[in-house]
């Protein structure tokens, strides 16, 4: 048995923030703002992993309305996610993700980024798949990043 998800997040960028994105700090003049880390690699990620299996989203599993969640590291908020999953019998199979971003140029991060998601879900690197692009000055207009990421599982 197969189950696909669909995952999608989305932060604005300011000024005093780390900028987290798949648990890789990134040098940048700005980070996410977020109650957690704001990682919307990471949330992106943990949504499509719940969503697969259709249990409730991110924001429902960890609210922000929680202060035990605040700051939190969102690759540990995906490590408790992904308990779950593997307690119903279903393991990764591939994950594609997307990362939406004006700036900061994410392609020296790529490769650590696809590194942690794999250490943090146990899989083989060969498994996350992290592209990045721009929405060409159009959308979010480099006031903040987005990701998208689609999950596979199998039983």
């Amino acid at each position: 048995m197969i189950r696909i998800g669909h995952g999608y997040d989305v932060h604005r960028l300011v000024e005093g923030r780390r900028l987290i994105l798949g648990g890789v700090q990134i040098p940048y003049e700005k980070g996410l703002l977020g109650h957690s880390d704001a990682d919307v690699l990471s949330h992106a990620i943990t949504d499509a992993l719940l969503g697969a299996l259709a249990l409730p989203d991110i924001g429902t599993r960890f609210p922000d309305s929680d202060p035990k969640f605040k700051d939190a590291d969102s690759i540990e908020l995906l490590k408790n996610a992904y308990s779950e999953i593997l307690s119903t019998g279903y393991s990764i199979s591939n994950i594609d993700c997307t990362v939406i971003a004006e700036k900061p140029k994410l392609k020296p991060f790529i490769y650590p980024m696809r590194k942690v998601i794999a250490e943090a879900l146990s899989t083989d690197i060969s498994n996350v798949n992290i592209k990045a692009t721009t929405e060409e000055g159009l959308g979010l207009r480099g006031e903040g990043i987005g990701a998208h990421a689609v999950v596979l599982l199998e039983k």
